[in-house]
C-alpha cells in the first residue's frame, strides 16, 4: 500500500509526520471489535497483543443546572435526553425599575410654599425665645461676672418673679418650718356696707389639691410660696419696701390674693355672690417642724404670725373680684 496514501489504514514511513484524520472521517468507539488482518499489522512475533478494548469515556455531569461539555474528538453530540432530569435554565429576574415611584409628602412638605415660610419663621422665633430664656437663667444662677454686673437689671427683670431660681433643696441647712399663707378680705355688699370675712388658709387648700394628685400644677405647688418669699426678700421686718422691687412684690402678692378669693366658694357663700372686694390683708403662719421621736432635740411648735397692713384693691383689679 502506498505510504503517501491518506486513507485511515495507511502506514507512514518513519520520517513522515503523523496527521490526524479529518473530523468527518473519525468514528466513534463502539462496543464491538472488528477482526484485524494479521497481514496488515507490523507486530513482530512474540510481541504482546495490542489493547483493543474500548476506551472509557468520562461520565457526563448530571448535576442540576450544569451542561455536558462537548467532546471535540467526536462528531456532533446528540441532544440531551429529557429522561435524565436535567434542570431547565432559569430565566434571570427583570432589572429593577431605575425610577421608583415617589413617596407621598408628609409634614411641612405638604404645605404650600407660603405656609412653609410662615412655619419656618414661627419655629425660628420660638428657638430664639428659648435660647434667650436659657441664657438669662444661666446668668441669673451663675456667679457674679462682667455680664451680670453690666446688665444685672435686665436679667432680674426677665427672671423675677415668675422664673426665679433658688437652691434651697440642696442647701446644707434646709428649711425646717411650715409656712402657710392666709388672707381675709373686706367686701362691700349691695347695701353699701363693708363686711370683713374670716381668715382663709390658701396654703392648706393647695395642699389638699396636691395630696393624691400625680400631676399637680406648678401654681398649686409654688405660686404662694414664691410670692411670699419675693415679698419677704424686698421688705424689712416693719413691712417697709427695700429697693425698687418692693412695690412690685406688693402688687404681685395682692393680685394673687384677689384672684384666689374670686374663685373661693366660701367667700361667695359669705357675701351672697354679690359683693365687691375693696381691700385685702395677708398674714403668714409659721411653725417649726417637730423633730422625730428618736431625737432628743426640743423645739417649740407654737405658731407665730406676721400680719401685713390692709391693701386697698384698685378698681381694675376689683372688677375681677367677687361680684
Amino acid at each position: 500500500m502506498d505510504a503517501y496514501d491518506e486513507g485511515s489504514n495507511a502506514r507512514h514511513g518513519p520520517d513522515a509526520p503523523s496527521r490526524p484524520a479529518p473530523p468527518a472521517q473519525r468514528v466513534a468507539p463502539v462496543d464491538r471489535v472488528d477482526p484485524v488482518d494479521p497481514a496488515e499489522t507490523d507486530v513482530p512475533p512474540g510481541s504482546p497483543e495490542p489493547d483493543v478494548r474500548p476506551r472509557s469515556e468520562p461520565e457526563p455531569d448530571l448535576r442540576p443546572g450544569s451542561e455536558p461539555e462537548p467532546d471535540t474528538r467526536q462528531g456532533p453530540q446528540p441532544e440531551p435526553d429529557a429522561s435524565l432530569g436535567l434542570a431547565e435554565p432559569v430565566a434571570s429576574p427583570a432589572p429593577p425599575d431605575p425610577y421608583p415611584p415617589a413617596e407621598p409628602r408628609t409634614g411641612i412638605a405638604v404645605l404650600s410654599p407660603r405656609y412653609q415660610v410662615g412655619v419656618a419663621l414661627a419655629l425660628a422665633v420660638v428657638a430664639i425665645g428659648v435660647c434667650v430664656h436659657i441664657g438669662m437663667t444661666f446668668l441669673h444662677v451663675a456667679p457674679a461676672n462682667t455680664v451680670t454686673r453690666a446688665h444685672g437689671e435686665a436679667v432680674d427683670d426677665w427672671i423675677y418673679p415668675e422664673f426665679e431660681q433658688n437652691w434651697k433643696l440642696f442647701a446644707p441647712n434646709p428649711l425646717q418650718q411650715n409656712i402657710s399663707i392666709q388672707v381675709r378680705a373686706g367686701v362691700r355688699g349691695p347695701d353699701g356696707m363693708t363686711l370683713t370675712t374670716g381668715w382663709y388658709d390658701l396654703s392648706a387648700e393647695d395642699g389638699r389639691a396636691i395630696d393624691g394628685n400625680l400631676l399637680p400644677s406648678h401654681t398649686q405647688q409654688n405660686e404662694l410660696r414664691r410670692a411670699w418669699d419675693f415679698y419677704v426678700a424686698t421688705h424689712d421686718s416693719e413691712n417697709r419696701p427695700v429697693g425698687l422691687r418692693g412695690s412690685l412684690s406688693e402688687s404681685y402678692l395682692r393680685r394673687i390674693m384677689v384672684l384666689r378669693l374670686d374663685r373661693d366658694d366660701a367667700v361667695r357663700a359669705a357675701t351672697g355672690s354679690s359683693g365687691v372686694i375693696e381691700r385685702v390683708q395677708v398674714r403668714s403662719r409659721t411653725s417649726n417642724v417637730p423633730p422625730p421621736d428618736w431625737s432628743r432635740e426640743k423645739v417649740s411648735t407654737t405658731p407665730s404670725y406676721r400680719e401685713l397692713p390692709w391693701w386697698r384693691v384698685p378698681q381694675d383689679e376689683a372688677r375681677g373680684g367677687v361680684g
